[in-house]
């Protein structure tokens, strides 16, 4: 769905972030901000603000910022569009698509959600009348509330059985919901029978898949919905509604392969777990799962299978590694799963062995070590050979951990740093300066912070009072600089006749641009910092006039260059007597300041 910019920025302009957070958070008045916990880190201060003037919040433990639809996102785990939809469905506002949308109207997917969840209570009304379901849930140790709790149930032997609780049996939603099959001859029947049925639920709770096990011997063993327009199995993960909370609490996501693994680990206590559905891990369950945690431990098996799928997952994870995160991984014994293993070792023994879990980088090491004789130059040179790829692939956003695998890799192959920097394809980023302190152990000596250059001031200052925004003259701001680049975009919407309302819409005016980042860095470090309002109008003037003459002053070097090198024409001439009047026309002129 494609939500038009200005609706967004009204939206922001008729929620307040202090309602919307209080939601989910007991917040405490401190001064001009309101404090609490932070949902997103363990920690016993408050240190999460949030400003009403602003209308944006931030984290001084973890970092974490944004608007209001920035928190819905970070706390829920939801998409863009989907903190948009939830923050206007709490506000009663009506979400317009901006006419390129392409996907179902909103009154057919809801319909397909009301159908999903019908299926649902027929199947865990079933439940209650099959003494057979009822007795190996028992056999698998699942008490009567886990079952509730996941709202399990039972799909009967029978062909069409949904036809008691959907009497137009033809109904084409049915199909498209995933819940009936129509066979070459346009036969109708159910598509699950006979199964345990655990519904799949999205990120808000609502039911939008099944998958179920097969009671007694058959195959498929577990057969899930196909995709639909509620379902992409590839962006779901089982459990993750449930487990949202817990997730925070426990620091980490424990991610299996079973829904029968999860009931389990949630039934004795450990209920942070999730399961991919069917597929191998994927780039987007990642992504979904780092909005909870900054560390994600995978489980599997210790078999060779189990190996192979958590390469698998390690080579989806590559592209979504940051230095502040940390994703490991967990091999059980070879008997064990998830299941037996935390009913035969209990709860202690289980977080005990994910917090022990395997290192990303350690992994990676291993398993390449394990496929190349380190014995032979050969099998060295292989080794870099295969890492190589792996190795490119790590955003910049890793950049310390990418060199921190170099140094894993150049010990294993018997390479110097430097050359296996050079043989992965790693530009060094240390400074030659820098190597010579480490060299002598001595650190280069602390320098005095400088003010704020003029450029960086106006910003802040437009950030706190936009409406300054319309007075900026953009000939006098700076485009080769990351604030002067944002000032200009800002003044660009003035222009444009868009409202420039505040900080938090900014942000979010600006999300996913080139711009959004510097905002962000700009309004996290604004989060408890106040312009004295006497003193905002005498300081934007000032700004404006330090901004003017270092345009000046580098104008008359330039100028005086030119002259002495005698390529001044008269007209340059002019021009450099004219700037000079100029420059001590302006008050408290001292030269060329920094942009």
């Amino acid at each position: 769905m494609n939500i038009p910019q200005s609706f967004i920025q009204d939206l922001l302009a008729r929620v307040d972030i202090v309602d919307v957070i209080e939601r989910y958070l007991p917040l405490k008045k401190g001064g001009a901000n309101f404090f609490a916990c932070c949902p997103f880190h363990s920690e016993k201060s408050a240190s999460f603000s949030v400003s009403p003037f602003k209308q944006f919040y931030h984290c001084f433990g973890c970092g974490a910022h944004g608007s209001a639809i920035g928190f819905i996102m970070q706390y829920n785990g939801l998409s863009y569009v989907e903190a948009i939809r939830e923050l206007a469905r709490e506000a009663g506002i009506p979400v317009p698509d901006d006419g390129r949308n392409t996907r179902q109207p909103d009154g057919s997917l809801d319909r397909l959600v009301e159908t999903m969840a019908t299926a649902a209570k027929f199947y865990r009304e079933t439940l209650e009348h099959a003494p057979a379901a009822a007795a190996y849930l028992r056999k698998r140790g699942l008490s009567p509330e886990i079952v509730t709790r996941f709202g399990i149930g039972f799909a009967p032997d029978a062909q069409t059985s949904l036809q008691r609780v959907f009497p137009d049996y033809r109904d084409k939603l049915l199909n498209t919901a995933g819940l009936v099959i129509d066979n070459d001859q346009g036969r109708r029947y159910d598509r699950f029978r006979h199964r345990i049925m655990f519904p799949i639920h999205d990120r808000r709770g609502r039911i939008i898949a099944f998958g179920g096990r097969i009671l007694d011997s058959g195959e498929p063993k577990y057969l899930n919905s196909p995709e639909t327009p509620l379902f992409e199995k590839g962006r779901e993960l089982y459990g993750l509604s449930l487990a949202q909370k817990a997730i925070r609490a426990a620091g980490f996501a424990l991610v299996v392969e079973g829904y029968m693994d999860v009931v389990a680990l949630a039934q004795f206590g450990m209920e942070n777990a999730v399961a991919t559905l069917g597929t191998a891990t994927t780039p987007h369950h990642i992504q979904t799962l780092l909005r909870q945690t900054s560390r994600i431990v995978f489980c599997f098996d210790g078999d060779a299978a189990g190996r192979l799928a958590a390469w698998r997952a390690l080579e989806n994870a590559i592209a979504a590694l940051r230095d502040d995160i940390t994703l490991a991984f967990l091999f059980l014994p070879p008997e064990h799963d998830p299941d037996t293993f935390i009913r035969e070792k209990g709860l202690d023994a289980m977080r005990k062995a994910a917090a022990h879990a395997t290192p990303l980088a350690t992994f990676l090491l291993d398993a390449l070590r394990q496929r190349c004789d380190t014995t032979s130059a050969e099998g060295r040179a292989q080794l870099v050979f295969e890492a190589k790829p792996l190795i490119a692939r790590i955003p910049e956003t890793a950049a310390v951990l990418r060199l921190q695998l170099a140094k894993l890799i150049a010990n294993a192959s018997r390479l110097t740093q430097i050359e296996a920097e050079h043989a992965l394809g790693i530009l060094p980023t240390r400074r030659a300066d820098a190597r010579t302190h480490t060299a002598y152990g001595s650190p280069p000596p602390p320098t005095r912070r400088p003010p704020p250059p003029p450029t960086a001031t106006l910003l802040r200052l437009v950030l706190q009072h936009p409406a300054l925004a319309a007075r900026l003259p953009v000939n006098l701001i700076p485009d080769n600089i990351d604030e002067g680049r944002a000032l200009i975009a800002i003044i660009d919407l003035v222009e444009l006749g868009e409202a420039v309302t505040g900080l938090g819409a900014l942000s979010e005016r600006f999300r996913g641009t080139p711009h959004g980042e510097t905002l962000n860095r700009i309004a996290a470090s604004l989060i408890e910092t106040e312009f004295d309002p006497s003193a905002v109008e005498p300081l934007f003037e000032d700004t404006l006039i330090k901004l003017q003459a270092g345009v000046i002053a580098r104008e008359i070097a330039e100028l005086r260059e030119q002259a002495r090198m005698g390529t001044l024409s008269p007209t340059e001439q002019r021009r450099l007597t004219d700037l000079l009047k100029e420059k001590n026309k302006l008050p408290g002129f001292t030269g060329s300041p920094d942009l």
